[in-house]
């Protein structure tokens, strides 16, 4: 009689008998499905007899290694966000195209499932759950609100998946389950603190839509003004989808109060409205800019230049941005989705947080959200910005924050460089406006 072989087909045969010899249930605990990504693997094995886990471990074997690692995709298309987002899911499926262009990650191809949760928190929640139980990704991309980001984690940490989240933010925040690839506080809103206080002034006014982030970071800025001996005015805040009427009260606050700067958290198609009843009071951003960490390329788009011209924003990138890889990240960019299209921050960390989970899976073989996460701890890239790397303290990334003025054209021109890449510090634990001297800071674009 010939001898039996034994092929990985046989032993995957092998698993699944030896699995449906176990009891179904152990007490009152429910077996879990193989693949079921919300039930903790230590639970798994207690399932398990030693002697049977040998089994369990080839099944890894059988699986069609031919098929197109599949990730999740939520950024806005509709709604209040979605001019900013559409450019973040513009440079995410710009990185898949470069990726797959060349092979694909291990000869396989990345295929992205993408869902548009129209800016409403809920729908996102809605959505990452779909995508975790009926689509079976494990690396979920995007967000652009921290509401959005705070609706979607919870569902992410109960599958035991991995978020990698493009956008500045509040800070004060830690998920194991997370890559924070925006901006922490002390990469944006402290060299922005410092840079107003030091050129316009110590009187602030803010204003800002009405949600978490607006409120954390306003409060953040605050506390930086009472550092540099300055006042805050008043803290006003508008519906997120505001309009004309909702920015009356606050023109008539700049006019009573005469603030040396107006910081901005407004977010989304506010902006503009924003900018525009700025502009049509009369007041002059050469001595009282509106200064914001959210106001970036894809709000400008949607405003007159004249209403943007003179303002500022605080951000690790901008379109105008001259090194050869941001010319060459801006190029593609624009060659892919039009001339027009705006090229944000939030884009260019959508475009390389794609790239680093994708070499984090490539050396570990797998989208096992925890050995990709391994993976990606203390691991760089070479982003358009400059070198990124992300913290293995905090699952935040080493960035290099800037600071530009609009134009006449309503083009960035930056500002204030310091020239030097900042270690994440969402806590602002170690964090002073003591820690940065204008004297020493370069003035030229990087």
């Amino acid at each position: 009689m010939a001898p039996h072989r034994c092929t990985v087909g046989n032993l995957a045969g092998i698993v699944i008998l030896v699995i449906a010899g176990l009891p179904a249930r152990r007490g009152d605990a429910a077996w879990p499905k193989p693949d079921d990504l919300s039930f903790p693997q230590s639970d798994v094995r207690s399932f398990i007899p030693y002697h049977q886990m040998v089994y369990v471990r080839l099944m890894s074997f059988s699986e069609n290694t031919d098929a197109p690692w599949r990730v999740g995709v939520l950024f806005s298309q509709t709604g209040v966000t979605s001019a900013v987002e559409q450019s973040q899911l513009n440079a995410t499926l710009l990185a898949i195209e470069e990726i797959n262009s060349t092979g694909g990650v291990l000869d396989r191809m990345i295929e992205p499932v993408i869902y548009d949760p129209a800016s409403d928190p809920k729908q996102f929640r809605s959505l990452a759950e779909r995508l975790f139980q009926v689509d079976r990704i494990r690396l979920l991309f995007g967000c652009y609100m921290s509401s959005t980001r705070k609706a979607v984690l919870p569902v992410v940490e109960s599958h035991r998946g991995l978020l990698f989240y493009p956008t500045l933010y509040e800070g004060f925040e830690y998920s194991r389950h997370c890559i924070y690839t925006g901006a922490a506080p002390n990469q944006n809103s402290l060299q922005l603190a410092k840079f107003l206080l030091s050129t316009y002034g110590n009187r602030f006014l803010l204003v800002g839509s009405n949600y978490i982030y607006p409120y954390e970071s306003n409060r953040l800025m605050a506390d930086f003004v009472v550092q540099g001996r300055g006042k805050v005015l008043d803290e006003i805040y508008v519906p997120l989808e505001a309009a004309t009427p909702d920015f009356e009260k606050v023109i008539q606050r700049i006019k009573k109060t005469s603030p040396d700067v107006i910081f901005s958290t407004v977010v989304g198609r506010g902006t503009s409205v924003l900018y525009e009843a700025y502009r049509h009071a009369g007041f002059d951003p050469a001595k009282m800019p509106i200064a914001s960490l959210t106001t970036s390329e894809a709000e400008v788009a949607e405003m007159h230049p004249e209403a943007a011209e003179g303002h500022i924003t605080a951000a690790p990138f901008f379109e105008t941005s001259s090194s050869p890889s941001a010319r060459r990240f801006v190029e593609s960019f624009k060659k892919k989705y039009g001339p027009d299209a705006p090229v944000t921050a939030c884009a260019e960390a959508a475009y390389f947080q794609l790239h680093l989970a994708m070499r984090a899976l490539a050396r570990c073989g797998s989208d096992d959200p925890e050995r990709v996460l391994q993976e990606l701890r203390d691991s760089e890239f070479d982003a358009p910005q400059g070198r990124v790397r992300i913290d293995p303290e905090n699952n935040h990334t080493y960035l290099w924050p800037r600071i530009a003025r609009l134009d006449k054209f309503g083009r960035f021109q930056t500002v204030w460089n310091p020239g030097v890449r900042i270690k994440p510090d969402p806590y602002c634990v170690v964090q002073s406006l003591d820690d940065w001297s204008m004297d020493d800071l370069q003035t030229v674009s990087h």
